[in-house]
């Protein structure tokens, strides 16, 4: 049986999305400032914008600014691989972390996309 969703906490790919911006926001917060005010500022605020635009989608009344908003998570997603590509490069992140990381994105990617192409499609009843 699904589960029922009500709210946009209920959705998998937007505690997947809070998990990456919070473990994101961990690893920052321990930058030296120059660091962590430049591209730090930049990573963590691409990386919560994928779950703020997934919940915004959410409350959006017409699947297509639903489906809209989480196009727009996506993009902010590949953001997210561009400053950690930027902040390993730079020596801010440690080969542990960058796996880490890469692994909740590389999760995250598809089940996003799925979510979208699912977006106003009738759910089959469990039957």
């Amino acid at each position: 049986m699904k589960k029922e969703i009500k709210s946009f906490e209920d959705l998998d790919i937007y505690r997947l999305a809070e998990n990456l911006g919070d473990r994101i926001w961990d690893v920052v917060i321990n930058w030296p400032d120059f660091a962590k005010n430049s591209l730090g500022y930049q990573l963590v605020k691409s990386a919560d914008s994928i779950g703020a635009n997934i919940s915004e989608g959410f409350g959006r009344f017409h699947f297509a600014e639903n489906r809209q908003f989480c196009r727009i998570a996506r993009g902010s997603l590949v953001e997210t691989r561009h400053w950690l590509r930027r902040a390993y490069k730079r020596k801010l992140l440690r080969e542990d972390e960058v796996e880490e990381l890469k692994g909740l994105l590389d999760e995250l990617a598809p089940r996003l996309n799925a979510y979208i192409n699912s977006i106003g499609k009738k759910q089959k009843s469990d039957k």
